[in-house]
C-alpha cells in the first residue's frame, strides 16, 4: 500500500490552514455580501426571517474515527445543521466551520474532512463564509453554525400542531441506528487486525444512512410546490419518540402514532433481527435518519397523500390523552423518548 503524503499543520499556521481549505470557494447567494477573509462575514436579509443553528461535534462522543472516514464526517458535520434550517421550513445559504485539531491530524486529513463539507454546501447551495481553527488536547471538534432564511408566514416551528392535525414522516427510519450498530460490532470483532476489511454486502444501505445521511430539501420543495405549510416540523436527530414528545409538549396536545405506518427499509428489519432488537423500537428511538417529521391540517390530507416519500403515521389529540403507540394488534402505550442524550 502507498503510503500517504503527511504535511504537519503547522507548516501553514493558523491562517494559512484556513486560506488553504476554503481556496476557490465561489459565493452563491444574494445574501452573501462578503465571505472568508475578513474579521467577520457581511449578509443581508432585508426582506427575509433569518434563521440560525448550530451543532458540536466532539470526537468519542458524535463520532468515531476507527469507521468514518474524515470525508463523510464533514459531509455529516454540514448536513445536520443544513437539515436543521429545512426543519424550519427554510433554505439554508451560509455555513460557519470551526475546527479543534490535535497534533496527530496533518493538512491532508483537514483537505479530506473539508472536501466532504464543501460537496454537502455545493449540493445545497451553502456558502462557507468563515469559521476558526485551534489546537485541541482530546482529539477533534466540529463546531458549525448555518444560517438560512424564510419567508415570515413560511417559518415552520415546533409549537404550532393542533388537535386532528396528521403527523407525517418522510423516507423511512431506524436505517442509521442499525448502520451505527453494525460498524461498532465489526470495530469489536477486527479490535488490533490491521487491514482487515468487513463483509457488508448487503447491508449498504444502512452505512450510508449512518456515514452518508440526506437533508430532506426535496420534501419542503414538494411541500411548498403544493402549497402546504406544516403547522410544526422537526427533523429526526434523536429518533421519532423523542422529536414527537418535542412538538407534543410544546404544542400543548397529544398524539397517536400508528405501529404498523411506521416506514422501515427491508434491510433495517434484516439487521434488527441479526441483532435480536426488536424492530419499532429501533426506528422510533434510534436517531441519526435525519427525516422530516411535521403536520399538517387535516383538510390537506389528499395533497400530503400524493406526495412521494412521505408516509401518514398518525394524529395530534387532546393534550389530556397524552402521546401513545398504538401497536398492530390495537394496544395502547405510552410514548417514551428514549433516543440519543448526549450528556448521558
Amino acid at each position: 500500500m502507498q503510503e500517504r503524503k503527511r504535511t504537519e499543520i503547522a507548516t501553514l499556521g493558523e491562517f494559512g490552514l484556513i486560506n488553504h481549505l476554503t481556496e476557490g470557494i465561489e459565493i452563491k447567494n444574494e445574501s452573501t455580501i462578503y465571505g472568508v477573509g475578513d474579521d467577520a462575514a457581511v449578509l443581508s436579509y432585508p426582506e427575509k426571517q433569518v434563521l440560525v443553528t448550530t451543532d458540536l461535534l466532539m470526537e468519542g462522543v458524535h463520532f468515531d474515527l476507527t469507521y468514518v472516514p474524515l470525508k463523510h464526517l464533514g459531509y455529516k458535520a454540514a448536513i445536520v445543521n443544513i437539515s436543521d434550517i429545512y426543519a424550519m421550513n427554510g433554505s439554508p445559504k451560509q455555513m460557519i466551520i470551526s475546527i479543534a485539531l490535535s497534533k496527530r491530524f496533518c493538512i491532508e486529513d483537514m483537505e479530506d474532512l473539508y472536501a466532504g463539507l464543501r460537496i454537502a454546501c455545493e449540493e445545497h447551495d451553502v456558502d462557507i463564509v468563515g469559521g476558526d481553527t485551534s489546537s485541541s488536547m482530546t482529539g477533534l471538534a466540529i463546531s458549525i453554525t448555518c444560517i438560512g432564511e424564510a419567508d415570515k408566514e413560511k417559518v415552520v416551528y415546533r409549537h404550532g400542531a393542533k388537535d386532528t392535525d396528521l403527523v407525517c414522516v418522510s423516507g423511512d427510519l431506524g436505517a442509521a441506528y442499525m448502520g451505527l450498530q453494525l460498524l461498532e460490532r465489526e470495530k469489536a470483532v477486527l479490535k488490533g487486525e490491521k487491514d482487515m476489511q468487513p463483509d457488508f454486502a448487503g447491508k449498504e444501505y444502512l452505512l450510508e444512512r449512518q456515514l452518508k445521511p440526506a437533508a430532506r430539501k426535496d420534501i419542503i420543495e414538494k411541500l411548498a410546490k403544493l402549497n402546504i405549510v406544516p403547522t410544526s416540523m422537526m427533523d429526526i436527530s434523536d429518533g421519532l419518540s423523542s422529536e414527537m414528545m418535542h412538538i407534543c409538549t410544546q404544542s400543548k396536545v397529544g398524539c397517536r402514532i400508528y405501529e404498523e405506518r411506521i416506514p422501515i427499509d427491508y434491510q433495517t428489519a434484516v439487521m434488527a433481527e441479526e441483532f435480536n432488537m426488536n424492530l419499532t423500537t429501533c426506528a422510533l428511538n434510534g436517531g441519526e435518519d435525519y427525516e422530516l417529521l411535521f403536520t399538517v391540517p387535516i383538510a390537506d390530507h389528499d395533497k400530503v397523500a400524493e406526495i412521494e416519500g412521505v408516509k401518514l403515521i398518525g394524529h395530534i389529540t387532546k393534550q389530556e390523552l397524552g402521546c401513545a403507540l398504538i401497536t398492530r394488534d390495537g394496544q395502547e402505550f405510552e410514548l417514551k423518548a428514549q433516543g440519543w442524550n448526549a450528556l448521558k
